[in-house]
């Protein structure tokens, strides 16, 4: 009896085995079916997240803290406001702001950062021409949007399907002083520029359109950003010597534009002075007091938003925005913050007309279709256009009595 007994156990365990071990299949199957499926899920870092995450480099601090401060501000203050309207498709905009402080290097580091560990759907800025042209190809390469904040012509000319722009082009802006200067019956300017990617583009820009408008450049010469006043003296200096020359054309972003007016009132230098749009900050006015009084160039129309007419198409979205920036800050608003909101709205409206938060591509194509109001002007993307701005989106402005207006007013 002790051998069928002992046959008996061994059955029972072998079918406890078996079932047991069918049972451990299963739940194997069923684990790896549930990793397969996370993995799934999670191709995208933005699939399953309550958020959608914009990376925002700007240069906060440093030199170039004039274009960054207004559009860091800005940026916080629209993913408040655009937050607490509901979101994008129903989710918390998190908008994740870097300081590159105007460094070129740092502005890699922190796209690199932005791209590879926050996992973010798309950049906005950087704040200055040459440190977005130090990432064009690595968002290009990684196939990420940025909608820089930047001037220069460069940012998309030679075009990158991934990369776009809200700042108005160099070239408009030297077509609206060239013109200027043709209808003043000037012929012959000096041209002094910052040594760097916006002041070489600037540059760039008037030389090969002066001839088209009856220019000439008599005089040119580059600066520095730790110019000193004594460099500036210098340089105008040789433009009083030169009687020929009948105006200046300082294009810079540098606290140069403050320089210049002054130091050309001390010399006696009774010639007229023309910046470019990267003069639309009111400190720079007032820290040359009342040496800016005259000056003239090409800008953006949010600087001078209450002096519209009220049916001008812009005049809500300037006034709204300005009113809204300079209640929280309790400070002037800037040209510079305008960019930051034109390119989060961008990609707002982007994202409601893909009808996707997780898809790179569909976000691409469709800032490439975007028509959008805001305080640079009407953007009209498309693939062959990635600034979408036209000549209109300029008017010629100066300073009358210390404050930013219409020239033509």
């Amino acid at each position: 009896m002790t051998k069928p007994r002992n046959s008996a156990l061994l059955l029972a365990l072998a079918l406890v085995l078996a079932f047991s071990g069918c049972d451990a299949a299963r739940k194997a199957r069923q684990t790896g079916t549930d990793l397969k499926d996370k993995a799934a899920k999670s191709v995208s870092g933005q699939a399953h997240a309550d958020t959608i995450k914009i990376g925002a480099i700007f240069s906060v601090t440093g030199s170039a803290s004039y274009l960054g401060e207004p559009e860091k501000k800005t940026a916080e203050m629209l993913e408040e406001q655009i937050n607490a309207a509901g979101g994008v498709l129903g989710k918390k905009l998190d908008i994740i702001v870097y300081d590159d402080e105007g460094d070129e290097a740092k502005t890699q580091e922190l796209a690199k950062k932005l791209l590879f560990e926050d996992q973010v759907l798309a950049v906005i800025g950087p704040s200055r021409s040459g440190n977005t042209m130090a990432i064009k190809d690595l968002m290009t390469q990684n196939k990420t949007v940025l909608i820089s904040c930047a001037a220069a012509e460069a940012i998309v000319d030679p075009l990158s399907p991934w990369v776009f722009k809200v700042y108005q082009k160099d070239s408009f802006v030297a077509r609206h002083i060239l013109q200027h200067l043709k209808d003043s019956g000037i012929t012959r300017i000096a041209m002094l520029y910052g040594n760097t990617g916006f002041g070489q583009e600037g540059f760039k820009q008037m030389k090969a359109f002066a001839p088209e408008f009856g220019v000439t450049i008599g005089y040119d010469a580059h600066y520095e950003p730790s110019a000193t006043e004594g460099d500036f003296e210098t340089l105008l200096t040789k433009v009083k010597a030169d009687r020929s020359l009948q105006a200046v054309v300082n294009w810079s972003i540098l606290p140069a534009q403050s320089i210049v007016p002054s130091k050309m009132k001390q010399l006696g230098l009774n010639l007229p002075l023309y910046h470019s749009h990267g003069f639309g900050n009111i400190q720079y006015a007032r820290n040359a007091g009342g040496a800016a009084e005259g000056v003239i160039f090409p800008a953006g129309r949010l600087i001078v938003a209450y002096d519209l007419p009220d049916d001008h198409p812009q005049k809500n979205v300037l006034v709204n925005y300005r009113r809204a920036y300079e209640e929280r800050y309790k400070e002037d608003i800037s040209t510079f913050g305008g960019h930051a909101y034109d390119a989060i709205y961008i990609l707002v409206n982007a994202l409601e007309k893909a009808g996707v938060f997780d898809d790179k591509e569909a976000l691409r194509k469709a800032v490439e279709s975007v028509e959008f109001m805001g305080t640079g002007g009407m953007y009209r993307y498309s693939p062959e256009d990635h600034n979408g701005l036209g000549m209109d989106s300029l008017d010629l402005l100066t300073i009358r009595n210390g404050e930013f207006g219409l020239l033509n007013q």
